[in-house]
């Protein structure tokens, strides 16, 4: 199976502060792979550097082989690499459809001119890609709240909202910061079979999360950050079991 993406020797500092050290690891094509570890063990800051929201001091990073350094977090976008954020981000004044619609970029055959021009194509491709958006929120079960305006929706909604808006560009690659942050039981598992339905399409995922149920329920691989360094990685239950994944967890919580 080849590796969607390949993360070699990553490093960046913040001041005197080490974010990241030497991270490497390798996601394969068509599976979900979380990324776990303790608060302020710097998932988020590797998420940012993945996506050159940060520059890296020292390190690669490959995109199905296609090296990243360099590239603007736009660009690397139009390869295919989408992320959402920790916080929910919803675009205030567009209703949820709206919102979804807003991630249809990367898939336009359309020019501006024709869709301005309402010519016979742009107006057939925007009925496809509204379908297509209609579809996705049903799957998550917002298909109902699709005219309302996405700032009204709950936390949790909106979260959700954020990965469908994701899924509608298409990703070759997609990174979700946290996505069951603010989800009750049933919006988690929702999410959970929205994974699953996600990686049987053929869209690799890379994951971080805190929620470990959710992680040992849909993840195909595992990697554990400390301090920013890679301490494990592996199936679920066997990351689970190391001992020193165990204690980063108890330190973390003993602090």
């Amino acid at each position: 199976m080849t590796d969607a993406l390949v993360v070699t020797k990553l490093s960046r500092s913040f001041g005197g502060l080490r974010a990241t050290a030497d991270v490497s690891f390798a996601v394969e094509s068509g599976t979900v792979c979380a990324l776990i570890g303790p608060n302020g063990a710097g998932k988020t800051t590797l998420f940012n550097l993945i996506t050159n929201l940060f520059p890296a001091d020292a390190g690669e990073v490959t995109l199905y082989g296609r090296k990243l350094r360099g590239l603007s977090p736009q660009r690397i976008a139009a390869l295919g690499l989408i992320r959402t954020f920790q916080s929910a981000r919803v675009f205030p004044g567009m209703t949820v459809l709206e919102n979804v619609l807003a991630g249809r970029h990367r898939l336009l055959r359309s020019g501006l001119l024709a869709s301005m021009a309402r010519l016979p194509g742009a107006r057939r491709e925007e009925r496809e890609l509204t379908a297509r958006a209609v579809r996705l929120l049903e799957l998550v079960g917002l298909g109902d709240r699709a005219h309302a305006h996405a700032v009204l929706l709950p936390m949790g909604a909106q979260k959700l909202l954020e990965v469908v808006r994701a899924l509608m560009a298409q990703p070759r690659l997609l990174l979700l910061d946290e996505p069951a942050a603010g989800l009750n039981d049933t919006e988690t598992e929702e999410l959970a079979a929205l994974l699953r339905a996600i990686r049987d399409s053929g869209i690799t995922v890379l994951i971080v999360e805190h929620n470990m149920s959710l992680v040992m329920n849909v993840a195909d691989k595992v990697i554990v950050l400390e301090a920013g360094s890679v301490i494990a990685e592996g199936a679920p239950a066997a990351v689970q079991a190391d001992p020193r994944v165990i204690s980063a967890y108890l330190g973390a919580e003993a602090a």
